[in-house]
């Protein structure tokens, strides 16, 4: 992937032994000062999923080299944004539900995965402090950068808890923050078991001194 000097609409992305094409809003300045009052409130509604993040490419990596373990299953894209995950996903034949807060995210992401001739996944505007899945239903599922406030911790692994089925597991690919610390100590007060898979120095789609650090973790009972 070439690194970008400034913000453009469209990004193309190698990954997973292919070529990816992702469209997003087209001016991020008039994306942020189009946002209100209410956007700012405790929700913070801001335009995160405008951004291609350094975790979801490891993570897309991942399932590529795991697409046994999601061809044919139920999965679950958490925080799906643009949608690369999900699309790869869908690709490789897994049977996808993917998630987002924003509408907006949604909209692009759809768009992206005609771009790229994929099945499409099931595109679903959801909150995970609400969940819209049926309990126990899902195989694997997955986030990529998803954890950077700690208030997210524990609706995040309630949100675990109701979805995956006995045996399945989630795949959480987070920037070394610090946050996850604190994940990982709810997980093991919970019952779960957390493994490192890996840790990569990757690219972020910006041109910046130094490559990324994202560790890449299993979650399973």
């Amino acid at each position: 992937m070439n690194q970008l000097s400034e913000y453009t609409p469209r990004l193309e992305v190698s990954l997973c032994g292919r070529d990816w094409t992702l469209d997003r809003a087209a001016d991020l300045e008039t994306l942020w000062e189009s946002m209100v009052d209410d956007d700012f409130d405790d929700d913070e509604r801001l335009p995160y999923w405008t951004e291609l993040w350094p975790s979801s490419l490891v993570l897309g990596e991942h399932l590529f080299a795991h697409k046994e373990m999601i061809v044919g299953k139920n999965c679950l894209d958490i925080g799906c944004g643009l949608g690369l995950t999900a699309i790869i996903a869908s690709w490789l034949g897994a049977h996808v539900v993917a998630m987002d807060y924003e509408f907006e995210a949604l909209r692009f992401a759809r768009k992206n995965a005609a771009l790229n001739n994929v099945v499409q996944p099931q595109w679903t505007l959801m909150d995970w402090r609400f969940p819209a899945v049926r309990p126990k239903s899902v195989d694997v599922m997955w986030g990529g950068d998803i954890m950077y406030e700690t208030r997210f911790v524990e609706p995040v692994l309630s949100f675990l808890d109701h979805c995956l089925v006995s045996g399945g597991c989630a795949w959480v690919a987070e920037p070394n923050r610090n946050v996850y610390n604190e994940f990982k100590a709810q997980l093991d007060k919970r019952g779960w078991k957390s493994r490192k898979l890996r840790t990569e120095k990757t690219s972020a789609i910006y041109e910046q001194p130094s490559k990324v650090t994202v560790n890449l973790w299993e979650l399973s009972r």
